[in-house]
């Protein structure tokens, strides 16, 4: 690639960036600034202005249950801790919203280079075009919650084993060992970036030489262990039970696992009216109860657990009662009409990607890494709970396979178009009169 072209690229995507601020700002100040649920957001904000306070990760809302802030792992730390400077700047909650608009602006860079790494700079811009305007992008850009930083960090790990795949060193190998533990401090079923990601790709790339591939092995994982390590560590020494990344998988799969989720209209959905009764203990104690009842219910409710699995997937991607999906996202800061622009924008992107995949097979370029995100959030919503922005470590996969099948078809389109052209040229040519 030419000066020439890096600058065309780089004004390009500037352009794209530019458009992609302003719509996020937009719609932070004319939506989600009014936003005043009580969700997973709230608990966010409250740890974010704990830290920023100095009192660490308590509990935040102790405060509102007359009693001593224990200690608080509900959810990875590094959603909390990235909003810490918006929390020292204003206690207005805006603030903490710019900030997550401005990582989505990142995520759309990110998902323009890794476009143009997989394919080149028309693809880069085409993924980039598409990011800055996909719904299901700045929806969650407008909240303070983990799906941007969830998006970013794997649009940055798959562009990382993409350079890895094309050019291995260990500077490479230690950042994506160091970007699946920044993920797994985000969402802790990314956790599996290391082992379906990391060291797939170091296999691949230095499969003929032993001695690089133990050593880079080793390395992806000792940087992965040295991000993830110190947050496992303090969690282990505070609590009662073992805790590792969050105390959440106990309410996670209770509010799941009960009448609400098995049954009715809500069948694959979570719902906090299946907590019941609050056990007493630290938050590690009440998730070891919350998994017990979790299990039993499991037990007792056999038979639906196949119909429940089949709608967890198919709310995940919006295919299963995506009108009742819709209803429930609005208690999760997200307007009616942009969760049906967000169904709308997904099936058009699922068809180009679709078309993506086997452009890319035919191309010999890898397709598995792009898939490693969509089966994890697939698998997570099988054992779990089926929401969209579950679904958001996959969506960057989606817009670049999508803007490769939008570009391939194009192509293609250009090359019938011509050589119809080329034959009707031909065929004027012959049927014309000599002399």
């Amino acid at each position: 690639m030419t000066r020439r072209d890096r600058a065309r690229f780089a004004r390009a995507l500037g352009l794209i960036l530019f458009a992609a601020l302003a719509l996020r700002i937009t719609y932070v100040v004319t939506v989600t600034r009014h936003d005043h649920d009580f969700y997973d957001a709230t608990y966010y904000e409250a740890e974010a202005r704990s830290i920023a306070d100095g009192r660490g990760f308590t509990d935040p809302f102790a405060v509102f249950h007359h009693q001593h802030p224990g200690p608080s792992a509900l959810h990875p730390p590094l959603t909390a801790l990235v909003l810490v400077p918006a929390a020292w700047l204003s206690d207005d909650p805006i603030v903490m919203r710019f900030e997550m608009a401005l990582l989505g602006v990142g995520l759309v860079a990110a998902i323009a280079l890794l476009g143009r790494a997989i394919a080149d700079d028309r693809v880069g811009l085409v993924a980039g075009g598409i990011a800055a305007v996909y719904p299901n992008l700045w929806m969650s850009d407008g909240l303070i919650m983990s799906e941007t930083l969830a998006m970013l960090l794997t649009a940055l790990a798959l562009l990382l084993v993409y350079r890895i795949a094309a050019r291995p060193s260990l500077g490479r190998v230690a950042a994506l060992g160091v970007v699946c533990g920044l993920a797994t401090l985000t969402r802790a079923e990314l956790v599996l970036y290391l082992p379906l990601l990391a060291l797939p790709v170091v296999w691949l790339a230095l499969r003929g030489r032993r001695r690089q591939l133990l050593t880079a092995g080793a390395v992806a994982v000792l940087a992965t262990v040295v991000v993830v390590g110190p947050w496992v560590g303090y969690n282990l020494a505070r609590f009662e039970e073992p805790v590792f990344v969050s105390t959440n998988d106990g309410l996670a799969l209770l509010g799941a696992s009960c009448s609400d989720g098995y049954y009715g209209s809500h069948i694959g959905l979570w719902s906090l009216r299946c907590r019941g009764r609050v056990p007493a203990g630290d938050e590690s104690q009440q998730s070891h109860v919350y998994r017990d009842r979790a299990f039993d219910y499991i037990r007792d409710h056999l038979g639906r657990l196949p119909v429940v699995t089949v709608a967890r997937v198919g709310r995940l991607w919006s295919v299963w009662n995506p009108v009742d999906t819709v209803r429930y996202n609005e208690g999760e800061g997200r307007p009616a009409w942009a969760s049906v622009a967000g169904v709308v924008a997904l099936a058009a992107l699922l068809v180009a990607a679709v078309a993506g995949v086997i452009g890319l097979h035919r191309r010999r370029v890898p397709v598995w890494p792009l898939l490693v995100p969509i089966g994890i959030v697939t698998l997570s919503a099988v054992l779990f709970y089926g929401q969209p922005r579950l679904r958001a470590p996959a969506e960057p996969s989606i817009v670049v396979l999508a803007a490769f099948g939008i570009v391939a078809w194009l192509d293609g389109r250009r090359r019938s178009e011509a050589s119809t052209a080329d034959h009707d040229a031909a065929t004027s040519m012959a049927a014309t009169p000599a002399g």
